[in-house]
């Protein structure tokens, strides 16, 4: 039987060839996906400042939500300084470290703050370079609270000697002046002050961080790093029963690739993140490589029904010829994909590379390439062609041997039934799924109109059939005596060859539906998120300072002094978990949450239904109407909310808005976030002036006269164009290109094998005294109906998806997005129709009739 499959495809190369470019482009893009997921999974951060510590100690950094995966925590947690002496004094430790991170920053001569790479955590103590690996130090260690030492790398962009006066900004307080007593080569050392100068500079001397560190390096004897983290563990236990439980559950001991985590939180949540990708894109992946390679084995094996249909009649069994038909394909498969997997290695290489360059992921995360991917894929796509070239060959193989000789030559007079009301049925389907985003204003909402479009485009391939055959049935019965004879032939093909036609209508169809629902969803749910960003936003100013940390103290009262302004609020954002029940199930979300105070409300309008702004102060929060639906999250109730540091609160809810899109779904009163954000620093002032010019003169003066203050509009662009969306957008933007690419591809082959099987219906009109121009004629009408029918159903299935996007999220029944796109479609399908049909026809018609027909026998 395999022989004979092998004989079989030398015959059908330019089918199987469309089988071929599918299985290869599949191969590629779930191979990719594979990697990303994988990377997700088992990928970790180099241990960067922690390389030299074997055993660290510090809160968990990511939340165990149950079943799914694991949150990360971007923001530090800490753990008890006592611990510090304790764990010093086990077996095996030669040191133990408490690092303490706080804001801090270099400023030059010229009043500009020098970048360093996390402005956030810069500052340490001294004995922080205990941790480091072959550390250079040229000076001596700062001894008093003027004194500072400087990594080599700040130092020398700021062009400073030790010995030398510098200007330090740290931890929210005012340019201060420090003596620099070393320099320190080695990796992210930072800013470095004298111990004592770190626990006060960084609040921990008092306050609610008192007697804290974030976290505890261990440096251990050589071969003792498992025994030591052991004993960490149980004097962590321990420590935390004699206690009563006043030391943090969720304190953890890590080692080996488990510490780069803890030495970046924040990069850490992007491996959460490669995996909501890798997730969220492999549904549609395997929707449109299932429905590409259903579509090219369907041809291909149509192509061979008579040859299937004459080894029934010699006496093979149907379960023989499905067997046939897969094995041919399978072959091909075998061949295609192995160039397939080694293609979708590259693309997740070129794929991450897009994803650090847009600030997705950090440079430090690394891609894991393992074989796994790679053995998924071709169980993935061994298991689709072996289902695919059954199912195409089921009806054949099924046939009594005489009428599958019969039909071989034609097909079916009567379109299935059942077929094209289960085609119907897909279509309501897709139809009622529409509805969401009327339900649902939230991003998750806007995914169901691409997956209603594409679930509506696998309805009309099912039940294309009889819709071309009664489109063609109607023409026919409308054209005029004296039409001419390509029309004639080409409406004759139309009614003859609906199933052939169908296939081709609906994936052009797929294409530009899949175009049309996830690029509008896009540029749709960003359209919206401005619309409600510039609505609800009153100020016009904002005022930050990235290069510090945060804002330093004493700016907001600076700014609300200042001439001409009316309100001034601090804004801030973090990641929140919210936990809750529904339908008797416990639910675990993660999002944004904005950190306000009661003065917000004089610059922010979130649309308030119930409650008011004024009331967050305390153990309170807002939450958006999506959120109030859920279960005890209303007015007045309180919810639970792990931090995001992992601490665990249940604020009462004060207030609900409706602006979610643009403001996200939470707000945390300022008091309630106190001391559980990495920096414990506002990240931004917004300001609303009474609009004059004397009032942004003063607001920049004011900007100008304090280092690393940047003054910016709110209103900074159109906010609905392509080139002001953020990175997340890029990224789906990016990967419609890839799958379209893949999409077109397939269906030219597709259309290419489909007219190359006509040679002999070309050659028989030939020698029945039709001209090669008449041929063409025919063809160019085909392709025109072809065109023409999958534009008119790709826009039908997209119109009510759409229409309902645009209701559900900017109160009209139209999306938002660039108006070339549908003239662009348009015109690739056509290009796309009239090329695939009119050089392969070309090339038929350069053989000769009788040659054809033989070589076809």
């Amino acid at each position: 039987m395999l022989h004979l499959a092998v004989r079989m495809a030398g015959h059908r190369i330019t089918a199987l060839l469309a089988v071929a470019c599918a299985v290869l482009g599949g191969a590629a893009l779930i191979t990719g996906t594979g990697v990303m997921a994988e990377s997700g999974f088992r990928s970790q951060l180099p241990a960067g400042r922690l390389a030299g510590a074997e055993v660290v100690v510090s809160t968990e950094q990511s939340f165990d939500s149950g079943p799914d995966l694991p949150i990360a925590l971007p923001e530090r947690g800490t753990v008890p300084a006592t611990l510090v002496d304790e764990l010093a004094q086990l077996p095996g430790v030669t040191a133990a470290v408490g690092d303490i991170g706080f804001p801090a920053a270099l400023v030059d001569a010229d009043d500009q703050v020098v970048p360093t790479q996390d402005p956030r955590t810069a500052g340490h103590g001294w004995s922080s370079t205990k941790l480091f690996v072959d550390a250079k130090v040229d000076g001596s260690a700062p001894a008093g609270t003027g004194e500072v030492a400087l990594d080599s790398a700040t130092a020398g962009a700021a062009g400073v000697r030790v010995g030398d006066s510098v200007k330090v900004v740290a931890a929210g307080r005012a340019a201060a002046a420090y003596r620099v007593t070393a320099l320190v080569d080695a990796p992210d050392a930072g800013i470095l002050f004298a111990d004592p100068t770190a626990v006060r500079l960084s609040g921990r001397a008092d306050g609610e961080r008192a007697g804290t560190v974030d976290l505890i390096a261990l440096r251990t004897e050589p071969g003792t790093e498992a025994s030591v983290a052991a004993a960490a563990r149980e004097k962590i236990k321990d420590t935390g029963e004699k206690t009563a439980g006043s030391t943090p559950a969720d304190v953890i001991v890590s080692t080996g690739s488990e510490r780069g985590d803890i030495a970046s939180p924040g990069a850490g949540a992007a491996r959460s993140l490669l995996i909501l990708l890798a997730s969220s894109l492999g549904g549609i992946i395997m929707l449109i490589i299932g429905f590409v390679m259903a579509s090219a084995l369907a041809v291909s094996i149509g192509g061979q029904r008579r040859d299937l249909a004459l080894m029934r009649a010699v006496g093979a069994t149907p379960k023989q010829i499905r067997r046939l038909a897969a094995g041919q394909a399978s072959i091909i498969a075998a061949v295609a994909v192995v160039p397939g997997v080694g293609l979708g290695y590259l693309l997740a290489g070129q794929f991450r590379r897009m994803l650090v360059d847009r600030g997705v992921i950090p440079e430090a995360l690394p891609l894991t390439f393992s074989p796994l991917p790679a053995l998924a894929t071709v169980l993935l796509l061994g298991l689709a062609v072996q289902v695919s070239a059954r199912s195409a060959a089921w009806r054949t193989s099924r046939m009594p041997a005489t009428e599958a000789v019969a039909e071989s030559r034609s097909e079916p007079r009567t379109p299935s039934k059942m077929r094209a009301r289960f085609g119907l049925l897909l279509i309501v389907a897709a139809t009622t799924l529409s509805v969401v985003p009327l339900l649902s204003r939230t991003v998750l909402g806007a995914t169901a109109t691409s997956m209603a479009g594409i679930i509506g485009a696998i309805g009309l391939a099912l039940a294309g059939p009889a819709l071309v055959r009664g489109i063609g049935d109607a023409a026919g019965r409308r054209l005029r005596p004296g039409v001419s004879a390509p029309t004639w032939l080409a409406v004759s093909n139309i009614r003859g060859y609906a199933l052939r036609l169908s296939g081709v209508v609906s994936a052009l169809a797929m294409a530009v539906v899949f175009v049309l629902t996830y690029t509008l969803a896009q540029t749709t749910v960003m359209s919206a998120t401005t619309q409600d960003t510039r609505t609800g936003t009153l100020a016009q100013q904002r005022l930050t300072a990235p290069g510090l940390g945060g804002l330093p103290a004493g700016t907001l009262a600076a700014v609300t002094r200042t001439s001409g302004v009316e309100a001034a609020a601090p804004v801030s954002d973090t990641t929140v978990i919210r936990e809750y029940e529904q339908f008797g199930d416990p639910v675990v979300e993660s999002g944004s949450a904005m950190i306000l105070t009661p003065a917000a409300s004089g610059v922010l309008d979130l649309d308030v239904r119930d409650g008011s702004l004024a009331k967050l102060t305390g153990d309170t929060v807002a939450v958006s109407t999506e959120v109030a639906r859920s279960p005890g999250s209303g007015l007045g109730d309180r919810i639970t909310l792990v931090l995001g540091d992992g601490t665990r609160v249940s604020p009462k809810v004060v207030a609900v808005y409706d602006r979610a899109l643009g403001f996200g779904p939470l707000a945390l009163s300022h008091d309630l976030a106190e001391g559980h954000t990495t920096a414990s620093l506002d990240q931004s002032v917004l300001v609303r002036t009474d609009g004059s010019e004397a009032a942004q003169r003063a607001l920049t003066a004011l900007a100008a006269a304090r280092p690393g203050l940047a003054l910016e509009p709110t209103d900074t662009g159109s906010g609905g164009s392509l080139s002001d969306a953020p990175p997340e957008v890029w990224i789906n933007l990016a990967l419609i290109v890839v799958l379209l690419g893949y999409l077109l591809l397939s269906i030219a082959n597709k259309l290419v094998a489909t007219t190359a099987q006509r040679q002999g219906e070309i050659a028989t009109l030939r020698l029945n005294g039709t001209t090669p121009r008449q041929i063409l004629a025919m063809m160019r009408r085909e392709a025109a109906v072809i065109g023409a029918a999958a534009l008119t159903t790709g826009l039908l299935l997209s119109a009510i998806p759409l229409a309902l996007l645009g209701i559900g999220f900017l109160d009209r029944p139209w999306p938002a997005g660039p108006v070339w796109l549908l003239p662009a479609v348009a015109l690739t399908v056509i290009c796309t129709a009239f090329i695939t049909v009119e050089l392969p026809t070309r090339q038929a018609l350069r053989t000769a009739p009788a040659h054809a027909l033989s070589a076809r026998e």
